[in-house]
Protein backbone atom coordinates (compact mmCIF):
# COMPACT_ATOMS: atom_id res chain seq x y z
CA UNK A 1 0.00 0.00 0.00
CA UNK A 2 1.04 3.38 -1.22
CA UNK A 3 0.88 5.57 1.51
CA UNK A 4 -0.02 9.54 0.28
CA UNK A 5 2.29 12.49 1.06
CA UNK A 6 -0.78 14.99 0.94
CA UNK A 7 -4.45 14.84 0.72
CA UNK A 8 -7.73 16.84 1.23
CA UNK A 9 -10.30 15.40 3.29
CA UNK A 10 -13.76 17.00 3.71
CA UNK A 11 -15.06 15.21 7.15
CA UNK A 12 -18.27 16.81 7.84
CA UNK A 13 -19.64 20.30 7.28
CA UNK A 14 -17.79 23.45 7.31
CA UNK A 15 -18.87 25.10 11.03
CA UNK A 16 -19.87 28.69 12.02
CA UNK A 17 -16.55 30.57 12.56
CA UNK A 18 -16.08 33.84 14.84
CA UNK A 19 -16.77 36.08 11.72
CA UNK A 20 -18.93 36.02 8.91
CA UNK A 21 -17.31 35.12 5.63
CA UNK A 22 -17.88 39.03 4.30
CA UNK A 23 -15.26 39.68 6.76
CA UNK A 24 -12.66 37.06 6.28
CA UNK A 25 -13.03 37.91 2.82
CA UNK A 26 -12.36 41.56 3.72
CA UNK A 27 -9.22 40.52 5.16
CA UNK A 28 -7.46 38.41 2.55
CA UNK A 29 -8.51 41.51 0.03
CA UNK A 30 -6.49 43.33 2.22
CA UNK A 31 -3.63 41.48 1.96
CA UNK A 32 -3.41 40.76 -1.30
CA UNK A 33 -3.36 44.82 -1.92
CA UNK A 34 -0.07 44.47 -0.12
CA UNK A 35 1.09 41.97 -2.02
CA UNK A 36 0.19 43.75 -5.60
CA UNK A 37 1.79 47.08 -3.33
CA UNK A 38 5.29 44.67 -2.95
CA UNK A 39 4.86 42.57 -6.19
CA UNK A 40 4.63 39.30 -3.95
CA UNK A 41 3.51 36.43 -5.85
CA UNK A 42 2.76 34.25 -2.78
CA UNK A 43 2.76 34.41 1.14
CA UNK A 44 3.16 31.71 2.89
CA UNK A 45 1.77 32.07 6.58
CA UNK A 46 3.10 30.36 9.73
CA UNK A 47 2.43 31.87 12.67
CA UNK A 48 -0.83 31.02 14.85
CA UNK A 49 -2.23 34.54 14.94
CA UNK A 50 -1.92 35.19 11.52
CA UNK A 51 -3.20 32.02 9.93
CA UNK A 52 -6.35 32.49 12.88
CA UNK A 53 -7.01 35.67 11.40
CA UNK A 54 -7.16 35.02 7.76
CA UNK A 55 -8.60 31.89 8.44
CA UNK A 56 -10.56 31.05 11.60
CA UNK A 57 -7.82 28.23 12.27
CA UNK A 58 -6.41 28.05 15.33
CA UNK A 59 -3.53 25.55 15.01
CA UNK A 60 -2.10 22.83 17.51
CA UNK A 61 1.74 22.53 17.18
CA UNK A 62 3.13 19.90 19.03
CA UNK A 63 6.64 20.50 17.01
CA UNK A 64 4.65 20.04 13.52
CA UNK A 65 4.62 23.04 11.21
CA UNK A 66 1.79 24.23 9.65
CA UNK A 67 0.93 27.05 7.15
CA UNK A 68 -1.40 28.97 4.75
CA UNK A 69 -0.70 29.77 1.40
CA UNK A 70 -2.12 33.03 -0.11
CA UNK A 71 -1.81 33.69 -3.77
CA UNK A 72 -3.43 36.11 -5.46
CA UNK A 73 -6.40 33.95 -6.96
CA UNK A 74 -5.39 30.65 -3.93
CA UNK A 75 -5.83 30.30 0.03
CA UNK A 76 -5.53 27.28 1.83
CA UNK A 77 -4.56 26.21 5.17
CA UNK A 78 -2.03 23.32 5.46
CA UNK A 79 -2.32 20.86 8.84
CA UNK A 80 -0.79 17.49 9.79
CA UNK A 81 -2.57 14.65 9.61
CA UNK A 82 -3.26 14.17 13.30
CA UNK A 83 -5.80 17.13 13.30
CA UNK A 84 -7.95 15.11 10.17
CA UNK A 85 -10.90 17.10 8.78
CA UNK A 86 -11.11 19.97 11.91
CA UNK A 87 -8.05 22.23 9.85
CA UNK A 88 -10.48 22.19 7.17
CA UNK A 89 -14.01 22.92 9.14
CA UNK A 90 -12.57 25.42 10.85
CA UNK A 91 -10.91 27.56 7.94
CA UNK A 92 -12.66 29.74 5.63
CA UNK A 93 -10.87 28.41 2.54
CA UNK A 94 -9.65 25.64 1.34
CA UNK A 95 -7.27 22.94 3.39
CA UNK A 96 -4.49 20.40 2.72
CA UNK A 97 -3.19 17.66 5.13
CA UNK A 98 0.28 16.68 4.89
CA UNK A 99 1.74 12.68 6.00
CA UNK A 100 3.88 11.98 8.77
CA UNK A 101 5.03 9.17 6.49
CA UNK A 102 8.37 11.19 4.73
CA UNK A 103 10.06 14.18 5.86
CA UNK A 104 9.05 17.49 4.88
CA UNK A 105 5.59 16.70 3.36
CA UNK A 106 4.94 20.13 4.85
CA UNK A 107 6.77 21.32 1.87
CA UNK A 108 5.32 19.09 -0.39
CA UNK A 109 2.10 20.34 0.25
CA UNK A 110 3.00 23.78 -0.23
CA UNK A 111 4.01 23.14 -3.69
CA UNK A 112 1.04 21.05 -4.38
CA UNK A 113 -1.61 24.39 -3.28
CA UNK A 114 0.49 26.06 -6.40
CA UNK A 115 1.61 23.76 -8.82
CA UNK A 116 5.21 23.41 -10.55
CA UNK A 117 4.16 25.35 -13.63
CA UNK A 118 4.79 28.96 -12.73
CA UNK A 119 6.77 29.09 -9.46
CA UNK A 120 6.22 32.50 -7.52
CA UNK A 121 9.23 34.81 -8.46
CA UNK A 122 8.71 36.67 -5.31
CA UNK A 123 7.30 35.15 -1.88
CA UNK A 124 6.40 36.71 1.61
CA UNK A 125 7.56 35.18 5.00
CA UNK A 126 6.81 36.15 8.81
CA UNK A 127 10.34 36.88 9.64
CA UNK A 128 9.93 37.24 12.92
CA UNK A 129 8.36 33.63 13.09
CA UNK A 130 9.57 31.62 10.66
CA UNK A 131 12.50 29.73 12.11
CA UNK A 132 15.84 29.19 10.49
CA UNK A 133 15.74 26.13 9.43
CA UNK A 134 12.42 26.47 7.76
CA UNK A 135 13.45 29.38 5.87
CA UNK A 136 16.18 27.41 4.36
CA UNK A 137 13.78 24.47 3.42
CA UNK A 138 11.37 26.90 2.05
CA UNK A 139 14.36 28.12 0.11
CA UNK A 140 15.52 24.56 -1.11
CA UNK A 141 12.24 24.09 -2.93
CA UNK A 142 11.96 27.63 -3.96
CA UNK A 143 15.57 28.09 -5.56
CA UNK A 144 14.96 30.89 -7.83
CA UNK A 145 12.33 32.72 -6.01
CA UNK A 146 13.28 36.28 -3.40
CA UNK A 147 12.18 36.23 -0.20
CA UNK A 148 10.66 39.62 1.72
CA UNK A 149 9.53 39.98 4.96
CA UNK A 150 5.20 40.34 5.37
CA UNK A 151 5.62 40.39 9.55
CA UNK A 152 5.31 44.47 9.73
CA UNK A 153 2.96 44.50 7.18
CA UNK A 154 0.56 42.01 8.15
CA UNK A 155 0.90 43.73 12.06
CA UNK A 156 -0.48 47.13 10.44
CA UNK A 157 -3.52 45.63 9.28
CA UNK A 158 -4.31 43.64 11.89
CA UNK A 159 -4.00 47.23 14.17
CA UNK A 160 -7.40 49.02 13.06
CA UNK A 161 -9.57 46.32 13.98
CA UNK A 162 -13.44 45.93 12.07
CA UNK A 163 -16.96 46.36 13.62
CA UNK A 164 -17.06 42.21 14.33
CA UNK A 165 -13.73 42.31 16.26
CA UNK A 166 -15.02 44.96 18.50
CA UNK A 167 -17.75 43.35 19.13
CA UNK A 168 -15.87 40.62 20.09
CA UNK A 169 -13.82 42.31 22.49
CA UNK A 170 -16.26 43.87 23.87
CA UNK A 171 -18.09 40.48 24.73
CA UNK A 172 -14.41 39.69 26.04
CA UNK A 173 -14.10 42.56 28.35
CA UNK A 174 -17.17 41.83 29.81
CA UNK A 175 -16.63 38.18 30.32
CA UNK A 176 -13.37 39.39 31.85
CA UNK A 177 -15.13 41.70 34.49
CA UNK A 178 -17.35 38.68 35.46
CA UNK A 179 -14.02 36.15 36.28
CA UNK A 180 -12.68 39.34 38.42
CA UNK A 181 -16.25 39.36 40.58
CA UNK A 182 -15.96 35.38 41.02
CA UNK A 183 -12.27 36.03 42.03
CA UNK A 184 -13.45 38.73 44.41
CA UNK A 185 -15.88 36.40 45.88
CA UNK A 186 -13.52 33.62 46.77
CA UNK A 187 -10.77 35.83 48.31
CA UNK A 188 -10.80 35.06 51.75
CA UNK A 189 -7.62 34.08 54.67
CA UNK A 190 -6.65 30.58 54.11
CA UNK A 191 -7.75 29.91 50.57
CA UNK A 192 -4.82 29.51 48.51
CA UNK A 193 -4.00 31.31 44.97
CA UNK A 194 -4.73 28.30 42.58
CA UNK A 195 -8.45 27.79 43.91
CA UNK A 196 -9.02 31.36 43.32
CA UNK A 197 -7.87 31.49 39.92
CA UNK A 198 -9.78 28.03 39.67
CA UNK A 199 -12.98 29.71 40.20
CA UNK A 200 -12.42 32.63 37.79
CA UNK A 201 -11.15 31.07 35.31
CA UNK A 202 -14.23 28.54 35.21
CA UNK A 203 -16.95 30.94 35.42
CA UNK A 204 -14.99 32.96 32.21
CA UNK A 205 -15.18 29.61 29.92
CA UNK A 206 -19.43 29.03 31.03
CA UNK A 207 -19.66 32.41 30.19
CA UNK A 208 -17.93 32.18 26.79
CA UNK A 209 -19.80 29.19 26.36
CA UNK A 210 -23.45 30.98 26.86
CA UNK A 211 -22.01 33.83 24.44
CA UNK A 212 -20.82 31.60 22.13
CA UNK A 213 -22.13 28.31 21.94
CA UNK A 214 -20.51 26.76 18.66
CA UNK A 215 -17.22 28.07 19.46
CA UNK A 216 -13.86 26.21 20.03
CA UNK A 217 -12.95 26.82 24.05
CA UNK A 218 -9.35 26.26 24.54
CA UNK A 219 -6.66 28.75 26.27
CA UNK A 220 -8.60 31.14 29.08
CA UNK A 221 -6.59 31.59 32.20
CA UNK A 222 -6.44 33.50 35.33
CA UNK A 223 -3.12 34.76 36.87
CA UNK A 224 -3.97 35.60 40.53
CA UNK A 225 -1.18 35.98 42.48
CA UNK A 226 -0.44 37.17 46.34
CA UNK A 227 2.39 38.63 48.23
CA UNK A 228 5.45 38.17 47.00
CA UNK A 229 3.95 36.55 43.56
CA UNK A 230 2.49 39.90 42.67
CA UNK A 231 6.62 41.55 41.76
CA UNK A 232 5.95 39.73 38.12
CA UNK A 233 2.68 40.61 35.86
CA UNK A 234 3.18 37.44 34.59
CA UNK A 235 4.18 35.01 37.38
CA UNK A 236 2.24 32.03 37.47
CA UNK A 237 -0.07 31.34 40.40
CA UNK A 238 1.06 29.13 43.43
CA UNK A 239 -0.21 27.35 46.04
CA UNK A 240 0.12 29.47 48.68
CA UNK A 241 -2.57 30.48 51.31
CA UNK A 242 -3.65 34.13 51.75
CA UNK A 243 -3.02 36.23 54.73
CA UNK A 244 -4.76 39.47 56.20
CA UNK A 245 -2.39 42.23 55.29
CA UNK A 246 -1.83 40.40 51.79
CA UNK A 247 -1.14 42.46 48.06
CA UNK A 248 -3.01 40.54 45.78
CA UNK A 249 -2.86 40.83 41.76
CA UNK A 250 -5.89 40.03 39.95
CA UNK A 251 -5.64 39.30 36.43
CA UNK A 252 -8.78 37.63 34.00
CA UNK A 253 -8.24 36.64 30.35
CA UNK A 254 -10.78 35.22 28.37
CA UNK A 255 -9.94 33.80 25.24
CA UNK A 256 -12.51 33.94 22.86
CA UNK A 257 -11.36 31.70 18.92
CA UNK A 258 -7.76 33.53 19.43
CA UNK A 259 -9.17 36.83 20.89
CA UNK A 260 -7.95 37.75 24.34
CA UNK A 261 -8.75 40.71 26.58
CA UNK A 262 -7.85 41.12 30.19
CA UNK A 263 -8.81 42.75 33.05
CA UNK A 264 -6.19 43.68 35.73
CA UNK A 265 -6.67 44.83 39.35
CA UNK A 266 -4.48 45.54 42.96
CA UNK A 267 -6.45 44.35 45.78
CA UNK A 268 -5.80 44.13 49.35
CA UNK A 269 -6.95 41.06 51.67
CA UNK A 270 -8.86 42.83 55.08
CA UNK A 271 -6.21 46.16 55.44
CA UNK A 272 -3.46 47.66 53.85
CA UNK A 273 -0.93 49.50 55.46
CA UNK A 274 0.00 53.10 55.58
CA UNK A 275 2.99 53.33 52.27
CA UNK A 276 1.18 50.54 50.11
CA UNK A 277 -1.72 52.68 50.60
CA UNK A 278 0.23 55.32 49.14
CA UNK A 279 2.45 53.39 46.55
CA UNK A 280 -1.60 52.07 45.44
CA UNK A 281 -2.49 55.52 45.46
CA UNK A 282 -0.28 56.51 42.90
CA UNK A 283 -0.19 53.84 40.58
CA UNK A 284 -4.10 54.43 40.72
CA UNK A 285 -3.00 58.47 39.95
CA UNK A 286 -1.23 57.48 36.60
CA UNK A 287 -3.55 54.97 35.58
CA UNK A 288 -6.46 57.85 35.89
CA UNK A 289 -4.07 59.94 33.70
CA UNK A 290 -3.67 57.45 31.01
CA UNK A 291 -6.80 56.36 30.57
CA UNK A 292 -7.26 60.65 29.70
CA UNK A 293 -4.39 60.66 27.49
CA UNK A 294 -5.88 57.95 25.39
CA UNK A 295 -7.72 59.65 22.30
CA UNK A 296 -7.00 59.45 18.41
CA UNK A 297 -3.98 61.58 17.21
CA UNK A 298 -1.99 61.20 20.07
CA UNK A 299 1.55 59.32 19.61
CA UNK A 300 2.12 56.47 21.72
CA UNK A 301 5.62 57.86 23.09
CA UNK A 302 4.10 61.11 23.92
CA UNK A 303 1.85 59.29 26.48
CA UNK A 304 4.65 57.46 27.91
CA UNK A 305 6.62 60.54 28.31
CA UNK A 306 4.07 62.44 30.34
CA UNK A 307 3.05 59.44 32.94
CA UNK A 308 6.95 58.98 33.44
CA UNK A 309 6.82 62.60 34.29
CA UNK A 310 4.00 62.01 36.84
CA UNK A 311 5.26 58.93 37.94
CA UNK A 312 8.48 60.71 38.82
CA UNK A 313 6.75 63.81 40.37
CA UNK A 314 4.90 61.08 42.68
CA UNK A 315 8.09 59.46 43.63
CA UNK A 316 7.83 56.09 42.05
CA UNK A 317 9.01 56.28 38.50
CA UNK A 318 12.29 54.09 39.52
CA UNK A 319 9.89 51.47 40.57
CA UNK A 320 8.56 51.42 36.67
CA UNK A 321 8.80 47.77 35.22
CA UNK A 322 7.10 47.98 31.68
CA UNK A 323 5.47 50.02 28.97
CA UNK A 324 2.06 51.50 29.85
CA UNK A 325 -0.16 49.32 27.59
CA UNK A 326 -0.45 47.30 24.10
CA UNK A 327 -2.67 46.68 21.06
CA UNK A 328 -5.85 43.65 21.36
CA UNK A 329 -6.44 41.35 19.08
CA UNK A 330 -5.49 37.82 18.14
CA UNK A 331 -3.01 37.59 21.04
CA UNK A 332 -2.40 35.33 23.58
CA UNK A 333 0.90 34.54 25.81
CA UNK A 334 1.26 31.85 23.20
CA UNK A 335 1.55 33.69 20.20
CA UNK A 336 1.35 37.08 18.71
CA UNK A 337 2.12 40.51 18.90
CA UNK A 338 1.24 43.81 17.56
CA UNK A 339 4.64 45.69 18.33
CA UNK A 340 3.71 48.91 16.60
CA UNK A 341 1.05 49.24 18.86
CA UNK A 342 2.69 50.15 22.59
CA UNK A 343 2.72 52.44 24.89
CA UNK A 344 6.49 52.96 25.25
CA UNK A 345 8.97 55.24 24.56
CA UNK A 346 10.40 53.93 21.41
CA UNK A 347 6.76 53.66 19.69
CA UNK A 348 5.93 56.85 17.53
CA UNK A 349 2.32 55.62 16.03
CA UNK A 350 -0.28 57.75 15.91
CA UNK A 351 -3.64 56.14 17.90
CA UNK A 352 -6.57 55.77 14.93
CA UNK A 353 -10.23 54.88 15.18
CA UNK A 354 -10.72 51.48 15.87
CA UNK A 355 -7.35 50.88 16.83
CA UNK A 356 -7.82 48.72 20.48
CA UNK A 357 -5.31 49.44 23.25
CA UNK A 358 -4.74 49.08 27.11
CA UNK A 359 -3.71 51.16 29.78
CA UNK A 360 -1.90 49.28 32.32
CA UNK A 361 0.46 51.02 34.85
CA UNK A 362 2.67 48.71 37.03
CA UNK A 363 4.75 49.40 39.50
CA UNK A 364 7.06 46.75 41.86
CA UNK A 365 8.70 47.64 44.96
CA UNK A 366 11.25 45.25 46.24
CA UNK A 367 10.98 42.98 49.46
CA UNK A 368 11.96 44.55 52.51
CA UNK A 369 11.62 48.14 51.48
CA UNK A 370 7.90 50.27 52.58
CA UNK A 371 5.01 49.02 50.40
CA UNK A 372 6.40 46.07 49.19
CA UNK A 373 4.84 44.35 46.16
CA UNK A 374 3.34 44.89 42.34
CA UNK A 375 0.83 47.07 42.03
CA UNK A 376 -1.26 46.69 38.78
CA UNK A 377 -4.45 48.00 37.39
CA UNK A 378 -5.70 47.43 33.86
CA UNK A 379 -8.67 48.69 31.39
CA UNK A 380 -9.28 48.06 27.75
CA UNK A 381 -10.06 51.31 25.19
CA UNK A 382 -11.51 51.37 21.79
CA UNK A 383 -10.49 54.46 19.68
CA UNK A 384 -13.19 56.43 17.93
CA UNK A 385 -12.91 59.10 16.40
CA UNK A 386 -13.13 61.88 18.83
CA UNK A 387 -12.24 60.23 22.21
CA UNK A 388 -11.77 56.59 23.18
CA UNK A 389 -14.40 54.28 25.34
CA UNK A 390 -13.39 52.26 28.24
CA UNK A 391 -14.95 48.89 27.79
CA UNK A 392 -13.53 47.64 31.48
CA UNK A 393 -16.19 48.48 34.17
CA UNK A 394 -14.82 46.40 37.23
CA UNK A 395 -13.75 48.96 39.55
CA UNK A 396 -10.34 49.94 40.30
CA UNK A 397 -8.68 51.63 43.86
CA UNK A 398 -8.93 51.60 47.43
CA UNK A 399 -11.48 52.29 48.19
CA UNK A 400 -12.95 49.32 46.02
CA UNK A 401 -10.59 46.74 45.81
CA UNK A 402 -9.92 45.66 50.17
CA UNK A 403 -11.91 43.01 50.29
CA UNK A 404 -12.92 42.14 53.64
CA UNK A 405 -14.25 38.53 52.85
Amino acid sequence: MERPDFFTLKNGDKVKLPFTNSEYDRRVNNLRKVMDKNNMDMVILTSMHNIAYYTGFIYCSFGRPYGCVVTKNKISTISANIDASQPWRRSHCDNVIYTDWKRDNFLRAIVSIIGRDDPPKNIGLENDHVTLEMREKIGSIFTFSIFRDISKDLMKLRMIKSKEEIEIIKNGAKIADLGGEEIVKNIREGNTEIEVAIAGRDRMEREIVKTYPGAEYMDTWVWFQSGINTDGAHNPKTNRKLIKGDILSLNTFPMISGYYTALERTLFLDHVDDDSLKAWEANVKVHKRGLELIKPGVKCSDICHELNELFAELGYLQYRTFGYGHSFGVLSHFYGREAGLELREDINTVLEENMVISMEPMIMIPEGKPGAGGYREHDILVIGKDGAENITKFPFGPEHNIIKN
